[in-house]
């Protein structure tokens, strides 16, 4: 390579962050930081309101068992959620992984996160090689029945959205912030704001009356700013209720000074 005089830094030079990402060329999708903060974001909104948080289970970038013939085949979503199964593993134990044989329920909401490569597996355009597992898009749709599947694409802001009709995903429309989930009373859409210091559009679950729901920090802050404009409403009772005081003392005064001139003995 030429040499320049002065030599020129090694971040002109040298491979960037694009050009040695995380991703392995024989295992696309490896997780990036989005791929860490997006599921946290999701997994810390998810409450759906008839469901106890002990009796929800989430998973991300976890090993999704999902055929009994062939028990070593998997799935590794970047976020599920399942509904009405305990949050332990037999209610004692973290999870290792996720298989549904023992369980006896499947999720019932999948979301994937397109990295370069993942794409055409992500939305099914995949073809299956002979002797090899279905691809995700077949494993939600055909073995697992996922009701819910939703992949969104950070570098394009494409939010797809598809329902289980009839046993097949069907595109679900986006209406008002994003597509409402019935059975666990919540919304799923794109909000654009700051989280971890970082704004964008993220997904994230909103309540029924289209409140985007809060993280702990920002439940924390909302009590902080809702003590703050407590406090500041009773100081400003506390000074007028003063001031009326210092009113009624000043009339008194005036009245006693009053009747003082006109020889009035109080």
């Amino acid at each position: 390579m030429y040499q320049t005089d002065p030599p020129l830094p090694p971040q002109k030079t040298l491979p960037t962050m694009y050009d040695l990402p995380s991703e392995n060329p024989e295992e696309s999708g490896l997780p990036d930081e989005f791929h860490l903060l997006q599921p946290e974001l999701l997994r810390i909104t998810f409450r759906p309101p008839t469901y106890t948080e002990d009796n929800i289970f989430i998973g991300s970038d976890l090993n999704l068992y999902y055929d009994s013939r062939h028990s070593q085949w998997y799935k590794r979503p970047d976020w599920f959620a399942v509904l009405g199964v305990s949050r332990f593993y037999q209610e004692t134990e973290l999870r290792l992984s996720y298989v549904t044989w023992q369980e006896g329920v499947s999720p019932f909401v999948a979301i994937e996160l397109i990295s370069p490569g993942t794409e055409a597996e992500d939305l099914g355009r995949s073809l299956r090689e002979v002797n090899q597992p279905p691809n995700k898009w077949s494993v939600y749709e055909r073995i697992l029945r996922i009701p819910y599947y939703f992949v969104y694409n950070r570098y394009t802001n494409e939010f797809n959205c598809f329902g289980l009709v009839m046993g097949c995903y069907q595109p679900l429309p986006i209406d008002g912030l994003g597509v409402w989930l019935k059975e666990a009373e919540l919304g799923l859409g794109l909000w654009h704001g700051e989280y971890q210091g970082l704004t964008r559009s993220w997904l994230r679950w909103y309540d029924q009356n289209n409140n985007w729901l809060l993280t702990p920090v920002e439940q924390e802050k909302q009590r902080a700013e809702k003590e703050k404009h407590s406090a500041e409403r009773e100081r400003q009772r506390a000074e007028k209720e003063k001031q009326r005081a210092d009113l009624a003392e000043a009339e008194l005064a005036k009245l006693k000074q009053l009747l003082a001139e006109k020889g009035v003995d109080l």
